[in-house]
């Protein structure tokens, strides 16, 4: 009798390692398989494409206000001009001075909150990504003394302003992809944005409410005719 109560207290016992051991390595392959979102008090818990649109959203009666000088402002060949092909990011049109890039913000000294730049005679596009301080990962220099030579890149046409509506009256979609583009004040607002997309009601903030995004180009599909299915 106590051999017997022996083997199952035995098998009982092995049966709660089991049971514990089986457990302990299942919870540790969620923890590496599932990564919980940390929110600050300061984060917003939506997505970020989406919250991206009101960062800059209590500059826009500024932006609204500004006056826009017509003899510096941009256009969209300038601002296509300056990109090896559609959707690349802009190459730095002026002499960088190393000396005074130390901290990695001295980019944003102009183009955080853009701006005329009497050096340079021109408008400072505003950055609508500012929290990436390290510019010259994705943005080069147009002239330099490297031996860097140009690349053959496959030509590619921009999307032009103000088509791909629903109809005559509908607001226009969002050609290009909504990634490092969250902010649409950014590219779309103030004076130094292209003459041609300048948004002319900065106030409304939530830009995406009407306006959505598509990257294909509409086509004329002709007048829409229901097929005869009526049995004769």
């Amino acid at each position: 009798m106590k051999k017997r109560l022996g083997i199952i207290s035995l098998f009982v016992i092995l049966f709660i390692a089991f049971i514990t051991i089986w457990n302990f390595s299942y919870q540790t392959g969620l923890e590496e398989a599932y990564i919980p979102l940390e929110y600050s008090s300061e984060s917003i818990s939506v997505i970020p494409s989406e919250s991206g649109v009101f960062k800059r959203s209590k500059f826009a009666l500024d932006y609204g206000n500004m006056p826009v000088d017509a003899n510096h402002e941009r256009s969209l060949n300038s601002y296509y001009d300056n990109r090896a092909y559609h959707g690349a990011p802009p190459s730095i049109p002026h002499v960088v001075n190393e000396a005074q890039n130390m901290g990695g913000k001295a980019c944003l000294k102009c183009h955080e909150n853009g701006g005329f730049v009497q050096k340079f005679n021109a408008y400072a596009p505003v950055s609508p990504h500012p929290e990436l301080v390290n510019c010259k990962q994705c943005h080069v220099e147009q002239n330099t003394q490297s031996l860097f030579k140009p690349g053959v890149y496959a030509a590619v046409n921009a999307p032009k302003a103000g088509i791909n509506k629903a109809l005559l009256s509908s607001p226009p979609v969002i050609p290009h992809q909504i990634q490092l583009h969250e902010n649409c004040l950014a590219c779309h607002a103030g004076p130094s944005a292209p003459k041609e997309i300048r948004v002319s009601h900065p106030e409304r903030v939530n830009c995406r409410q009407c306006h959505v995004l598509n990257n294909k180009e509409m086509t004329d599909i002709g007048t829409f005719k229901r097929a005869n299915n009526d049995v004769q």
